[in-house]
C-alpha cells in the first residue's frame, strides 16, 4: 500500500492504536516515519514482523500526519480492515 491509499483507507493512528490493530490481526499494512525514536518504533516493528504485516517507512512524522488528514505529526499509523 502507498502513502496516498493510506489517506482513503481505514485506519489507525498512533503507536498503541497500531499495536493493537496488529495484535487483533485487522492491521492490513503498517507506516512508521522515519524520524520517531526508536525505543518507540523497535517493539512495533517486531510485533509486525511476528504477525507478518507489512511495514513501510515515511520520511517524517508530519508527513505520515499529513497523510492521515491530521494536523501534527504521527509515529506510526496503519490501514485496517
Amino acid at each position: 500500500m502507498t502513502l496516498d491509499a493510506l489517506k482513503n483507507a481505514k485506519r489507525v493512528i498512533g503507536i498503541k492504536q497500531v499495536a493493537k490493530a496488529v495484535k487483533r490481526e485487522a492491521a492490513t499494512d503498517v507506516f512508521i516515519a522515519d524520524d520517531a525514536d526508536v525505543k518507540v518504533v523497535e517493539p512495533l516493528e517486531m510485533l509486525c514482523m511476528e504477525h507478518n504485516v507489512p511495514v513501510s517507512r515515511v520520511s517524517s512524522m508530519k508527513e505520515l500526519g499529513t497523510a492521515c488528514n491530521i494536523e501534527v505529526g504521527a509515529a506510526a499509523a496503519a490501514a485496517v480492515k
